[in-house]
């Protein structure tokens, strides 16, 4: 661990941002340039007095996890970010099944989509981040740890709670569906990656996804229309659309709905119902 070079690349970073780069209000006027450390802090979802103890020279080794927090709330490139494990002294993670890290351009645009349910995936179906209206229409999917991550894992895996959020007569299609992306992740990534070995630990769930996947359908769907279920404000149609990096490796997931329809009422209540758990019936960790 270089402290000395972690120290300046976290302080050079963090005068390069302005709040307006990571979705806060300018607020007061700021005697120093870029973002406040306690900023960076809430961002990173760390305590100030750890993130400043980093930029002191301070403190002990930044986990891994912490190292992903802080890319994400400084948007790091992924050089950067590669940098950042170096000089702490870790391995750098695999760029494109990392559940850490997200590419900084479309988590600029997630930052400024407020007003309807947006979210970043890997080609495993991991969330690597989401938005309020996101969070409140699926629960928070970056809450997962392992295999559960994913939410393909998750559908063969978990099929009770993984499902709910799909009509019963559209959970074939949806099956398909991220079958069929898996194999397209395996094909670009290859049989000895994460996505390969979700596939080996996904033919232990039961004979559902072996049957799929010998079906060999490929496709990487995201623009589509579809209906969404919520426990509260009930069944939301919503059409799918996505942006994704050059590498093909990330994709942003917007859900909309036309205006003035019912649906677009109904993604207003997400709002207010946010993710807590009304009548027991709450959507916290429904993803």
């Amino acid at each position: 661990m270089d402290r000395a070079a972690l120290a300046d690349f976290l302080r050079r970073r963090r005068e390069a941002l302005q709040p307006g780069d990571v979705g806060l209000p300018a607020g007061l006027r700021r005697r120093a340039p870029g973002l406040r450390r306690e900023e960076v802090a809430q961002l990173a979802l760390m305590s100030t007095d750890y993130y400043t103890r980093l930029e002191q020279q301070r403190g002990p080794q930044p986990s891994t996890q912490m190292l992903a927090s802080i890319a994400r709330a400084l948007r790091l490139s992924d050089d950067e970010r590669d940098y950042l494990y170096r000089v702490a002294g870790h391995g750098v993670p695999d760029r494109a099944t990392d559940p850490g890290h997200v590419a900084p351009a479309l988590q600029r645009v997630l930052d400024r989509l407020g007003d309807t349910p947006a979210l970043i995936l890997n080609p495993l179906g991991e969330t690597l981040a989401q938005n309020d209206l996101a969070r409140a229409l699926y629960g928070d999917a970056t809450a997962y740890s392992g295999w559960d991550r994913s939410e393909i894992y998750r559908w063969f895996a978990h099929p009770g709670t993984a499902r709910a959020i799909y009509p019963a007569n559209d959970r074939d299609r949806q099956g398909r569906a991220l079958v069929a992306s898996l194999r397209s992740a395996v094909a670009v990534l290859g049989p000895s990656s994460r996505a390969g070995g979700l596939v080996r630990v996904l033919r232990r769930t039961g004979p559902e996804f072996a049957v799929l996947w010998e079906r060999q359908e490929v496709a990487r769907r995201f623009v589509d229309h579809k209906t969404l279920v919520h426990p509260v404000v009930g069944e939301i149609e919503v059409d799918c659309q996505a942006l994704v990096t050059e590498d093909q490796l990330q994709v942003l997931l917007v859900l909309t709905a036309a205006p003035g329809t019912e649906a677009a009422e109904k993604i207003r209540l997400l709002g207010v119902v946010g993710t807590q758990d009304l009548v027991g019936g709450g959507a916290t960790g429904r993803r």
